[in-house]
């Protein structure tokens, strides 16, 4: 009796000892991705400073201008890192003259140029007034950059400095690129002192090589115009950014390359302004998102680095690493506790995948307030973060999974076959086949497979329902009447509900003496101990539901066929053993038996739902019932035969999963009977389905974010790339759990896994409209799911089954390649290219897998359509050992025919 209670303690130190490791782990990472870096020291004032004054939420381009008290407060901040500033425009924020004196600031006046003609006269008046009334303007710079916008042509610059130089006692400039200089060098003539913008950045020169470039490109200028006074009238590096080139715009490259810049020409008696003062927000309107980050101090006017001392990437990563560690801490510490029967790799991955979810939860939240975003960008992340937090939703729940499949230890409750036990009476069993527009051979085959069964107590009922065509339920009766009274047939021409429709009024003609309902679909070929091998399951009163594998025959000479079987096999080797574990497994209605006492308490099958039999199984377990899951292939069925049955019957079961939780929201979600595992498998079972529609709204939205990018470049910037990894994280990590989990649990090849993959990801946009559908509308219409060919030309119907999904896969393929074109090469368009790419993989596997289905059925129509005497397929149905099914001649008759 003791060896529990020191069980007990164990795991629980154990289980802290996973939390803590964890939360260190996260600690470490957020410590060595913000590693301090010792670039150059300084520890004198700078030169000069280039200066707008506008504060955070100001803009010249909205009319909102600074008042004088923060223009002073900003000088003063100024006055003491530098004793010069240089200004851009001599109309706006006129005081800024005036102020710099009383701090004791000289003054380098900018007249701003462009190609308004008669504001070019307002602010070339305005300096020449300031010039004449602050001695401590000591020179002037008319016109930034003006060339290199093509505001003005050459000649017509020149006439402005001119008219300049004849009013002003002062030494007069322009400012532009140094490659505007050599292309320009008739300017040199006409100015007093060049003035000149090296910014590397722009260039694409990596931080490393940054400062030898700006000294190099200052020699040629030096070279060129050896008379001439050269003053740097820009120089500096953004902190964020679009990558350019090997340009990285962040705060460690922008005080790397700062500091660098002025400890190696200390020495140099360089004139130069470093680009700028203050972070200037408005200007990523006019220059893309670098525009606004140039500044030395934030937009708040606090300083981003110290000029000497480590630099740190992040200034407020401890904060966050333990944010982080604390919110996932006591989700990790449960876990670790309650599936101790986890071997311990599983528990430590999953573990960690909880803590990478809680550090990027407070990396998504926080991030945005590291950037100065405009209201189009907060729309953006409006919909962006959500969906980055639902991603994170889907990837736990596949990680789970994932976990519990490959490091479970044990499942905690595996069913295998169990018989009747001995002495006891066989319990009576009414089996349920409802068909409609049935091919009569498939449903007579199924019919025979169950007349063959090792079992003495049952009854079957056939119930056809809506087929208008007597030759194709007609034979079907003839079989029945000749097969005896344990075969009852019965026709319904006009009968609501669908299957469900069908199954209630076989329930209401069923034997009395029945304990047991089985339901098998009209294309299965049923084992033969389908019934002895299951049935002992039911001695046990909780037990309502027990549960075989839907699996499929005559798939392997069609390669369509193929991927869709293997495509269907993963649920039943995983997710339903997953499900399993917390009495949660998805009911569906073939090769299920349930205690008919059960059924009929629960109100028999729902009619309003056409996924009657998943929902049924979630009335049982409200009910307080038992559902068994044996992983036993105790019958064969016939795959959807070609892409449009196949999509048809996922946009079924995805409209039928909505009206589920629509209709059981409250059970789900609120107080109910159900366990926290059911509700968990019932809530995050549908997950990959709303990964679905998320993606194709998310591809939506990408497109009109594209075409913003393409079309209005100053409203609609690139995403954020710290935003985009995770999104294709998540496309990696979705792409790696489901190979990884075919490979550890279902029975076949590389290439039968690829072309499983190939199919479910063709099924993406069905399932997405099965869910938006679903959400909508309260009914939906049960399409049986065709299991024979139909006469149709051979790509007749290709662009009709994938017309929207070609339509999708054409747009993203053309932003994919505008975008590259445009813009290929910022690291954040290529990033934005891979994300376009990846939301395209969907609707190019579905224009695949139409083309593979389209040649399958080729192929498949110069074979028998359906091999109902194959040797091979009864001998698939049991273990070699076992005995084959028989047809009766008027089944092989009538296959012949």
């Amino acid at each position: 009796m003791t060896l529990p209670t020191r069980a007990a303690p164990r795991f629980s130190v154990a289980a802290i000892l996973i939390a803590l490791g964890v939360a260190a782990l996260n600690y470490s990472l957020w410590s060595h991705f913000n590693r301090p870096i010792a670039p150059a020291q300084f520890d004198a004032k700078v030169h000069g400073l280039a200066y707008s004054a506008f504060q955070r939420h100001q803009s010249p381009l909205e009319g909102r201008y600074p008042s004088e008290a923060e223009i002073a407060a900003d000088l003063q901040l100024l006055s003491q890192y530098t004793d010069r500033i240089r200004t851009y425009t001599s109309t706006e924020n006129a005081a800024i003259p005036r102020l710099a004196r009383k701090v004791g600031l000289k003054v380098t006046a900018g007249a701003w140029l462009s190609r308004d003609k008669q504001r070019n006269d307002r602010e070339l008046n305005a300096l020449i007034a300031a010039a004449k009334g602050n001695r401590h303007i000591d020179r002037a710079i008319i016109g930034n950059e003006t060339l290199l916008r093509r505001d003005l042509t050459p000649n017509e610059l020149i006439g402005y400095l001119k008219a300049a130089k004849r009013k002003l006692k002062i030494p007069v400039s322009t400012a532009e690129p140094w490659h505007i200089w050599l292309k320009h060098p008739e300017l040199a003539k006409h100015v007093d002192f060049i003035t000149v913008h090296l910014l590397p950045y722009w260039e694409g020169v990596p931080v490393e090589a940054a400062v030898d470039h700006v000294l190099l490109r200052l020699q040629e200028l030096r070279q060129k115009f050896p008379k001439k006074r050269i003053v740097i009238g820009e120089v500096g590096w953004p902190s964020h950014g679009d990558r350019v080139k090997q340009a990285v715009a962040s705060t460690a490259h922008q005080a790397r390359f700062l500091r660098e810049f002025l400890a190696r020409t200390r020495d140099l008696k360089l004139d130069y302004y470093l680009m700028e003062a203050f972070d200037q927000p408005w200007k990523i309107t006019e220059e893309g998102r670098a525009g606004g980050y140039w500044g030395v101090f934030r937009a708040d006017r606090t300083p981003k680095f110290p000029l000497a001392g480590p630099v740190v990437e992040d200034r407020h990563w401890p904060q966050k690493a333990l944010a982080a560690s604390f919110l996932a801490f006591p989700f990790v510490l449960w876990f670790a506790v309650a599936f101790r029967h986890f071997r311990l790799p599983g528990r430590i991955f999953f573990a960690g995948l909880i803590q990478a979810a809680a550090a990027l939860v407070v990396w998504l939240v926080t991030m945005p307030f590291e950037f100065y975003l405009r209201p189009i960008d907060w729309a953006m992340l409006a919909v962006l973060v959500p969906a980055l937090i639902a991603m994170i939703a889907i990837l736990l729940a596949n990680g789970f999974e994932f976990t519990e499949v490959l490091w479970r230890g044990r499942w905690q409750r595996e069913f295998g076959p169990r018989e009747i036990a001995p002495g006891k009476e066989q319990p009576f069993v009414s089996i349920h086949l409802a068909c409609s527009r049935e091919p009569p051979e498939m449903v007579i085959l199924t019919l025979n497979s169950l007349a063959h069964l090792d079992y003495q107590n049952f009854e079957v009922l056939v119930i056809d329902n809506n087929t208008p065509d007597e030759a194709l339920w007609k034979p079907v009766e003839a079989w029945c009447e000749k097969a005896g009274p344990r075969f009852r047939f019965f026709h319904l021409p006009q009968w609501p509900g669908f299957k469900a429709g069908a199954l209630n009024f076989a329930l209401q003609q069923t034997d009395p003496r029945a304990e047991v309902v089985g339901v098998v679909d009209a294309d299965y070929a049923v084992s033969r101990h389908w019934l002895s091998s299951l049935m002992g399951h039911f001695d046990e009163p909780q037990v309502a539901v027990v549960q075989a594998p839907q699996a499929h025959r005559d798939f392997e000479a069609n390669f369509f066929q193929r991927m869709c079987n293997w495509e269907f096999e993963g649920f039943f080797r995983i997710g339903m053993h997953h499900r399993n574990e917390r009495n949660a497994i998805i009911q569906h209605g073939t090769m299920t038996l349930i205690r008919r006492s059960a059924l009929e308490e629960a109100g028999g099958w729902a009619e309003w739902c056409i996924c009657e039999d998943a929902e049924l199984g979630l009335r049982l377990m409200h009910a307080g019932y038992e559902t068994r899951y044996v992983d036993r292939v105790l019958g064969r069925g016939l795959t959807p035969v070609d892409f449009k049955a196949f999509k048809s019957q996922r946009f079924r079961w995805a409209f039928g999963a909505m009206q589920i939780l629509k209709g059981h929201w409250g059970w789900l979600t609120g107080k109910s009977p159900l366990t926290a595992g059911q509700r968990y498998h019932f809530l995050t079972g549908w997950f990959s389905w709303f990964a679905d529609a998320l993606h194709f709204v998310f591809a939506l939205a990408s497109l009109v974010w594209t075409i913003g990018i393409l079309a209005a470049p100053k409203h609609f910037t690139l995403p954020l790339d710290l935003f985009l990894i995770p999104v294709l994280g998540f496309f990696v990590a979705k792409a790696f759990f489901g190979p990884v989990l075919y490979a550890a649990r279902v029975d076949c090849t590389w290439r039968d896994i690829v072309g499983a993959s190939l199919a479910s990801m063709a099924l993406s946009h069905a399932i997405a409209r099965g869910v938006f559908q679903g959400l909508v509308q309260k009914k939906g219409v049960f399409v049986r799911t065709a299991k024979s060919f139909h006469n149709r030309g051979r790509f007749a119907a290709l662009l009709s089954v994938v017309r929207e999904e070609l339509l999708m896969l054409a747009a993203l393929g053309l932003g994919l390649g505008l975008v590259l074109w445009a813009l290929g090469d910022k690291r954040e368009a290529v990033l934005w290219a891979a994300i376009l790419g990846a939301q395209a993989v969907p609707y190019a596997s579905a224009l695949v897998t139409a083309v593979i289905s389209a040649r399958s059925r080729e192929a498949a129509r110069k074979m028998p359509q359906m091999a109902l005497e194959s040797a091979a397929t009864m001998v698939r149905l049991e273990p070699p050992a076992a005995p084959g099914l028989r047809t009766t001649p008027a089944a092989r008759e009538q296959a012949r025919a």
